[in-house]
């Protein structure tokens, strides 16, 4: 338990699960079946693989792109953790030890250090980490860990349409209507400085 607690006070659920969860809740009324009615009609009828499964589910059953994933990923006993709270929180630690493991250990101080960064500018940042990325929430996503390579961490930020400077580097985002509009590279504590701090609390102020 007391494991649990550590990580719900490090990490927020991810918007996305309650999205999915809202999915689920609305199943039955809007195929008149269940999300358990559909997993075992999968296992039993269904082709053999994942893949097969996501294209006879939308073929022979009319369902989305997203529906047929889910229900074929979630028949193999996969995806819990995009449902549940709970399962997410256990999940998300799990995915940031992954993502800086190995090669990237020595990446762990640099996110350490962003995340405390970001967790001071206010009571309603929440770190929502993803398999290989860790976006930071306010209303929206207002900026991005990213580990980028065995030496360097990405730091992603919604700036809207900001000229670019010589360390933050346009992404393109803005042009293509995606959050992360500017980039900087952290490859060292030294490299956090009055400038990225600077950048990081411009973004939260923005996503207002």
């Amino acid at each position: 338990m007391a494991r649990a607690k550590r990580i719900s006070s490090l990490y927020s659920v991810h918007p996305s699960v309650a999205m999915k969860r809202a999915w689920v809740a609305g199943l039955l009324e809007r195929t008149g079946r269940t999300l358990e009615e559909w997993i075992e009609l999968v296992q039993e009828e269904g082709p053999q693989t994942e893949r097969e499964r996501r294209a006879w589910l939308k073929a022979k059953h009319g369902l989305g792109t997203n529906a047929a994933w889910w229900l074929a990923e979630h028949a193999e006993g996969k995806g819990v953790e995009d449902f549940d709270p709970e399962a997410y929180l256990k999940a998300a630690e799990g995915y940031v030890t992954e993502m800086f493991s190995g090669r990237r250990a020595g990446l762990l101080p640099l996110y350490e250090k962003i995340v405390s960064l970001a967790r001071g500018l206010g009571s309603d940042v929440r770190i929502c980490p993803c398999k290989t990325i860790v976006p930071l929430y306010r209303r929206h996503v207002f900026a991005e860990i990213r580990p980028a390579a065995a030496s360097r961490i990405d730091l992603g930020f919604a700036l809207r349409d900001l000229p670019p400077t010589d360390r933050l580097v346009s992404t393109g985002g803005y042009e293509h209507k995606d959050r992360i509009t500017h980039r900087i590279s952290i490859t060292s504590l030294r490299t956090i400085d009055a400038e990225v701090k600077g950048w990081l609390r411009r973004a939260y102020d923005l996503d207002v």
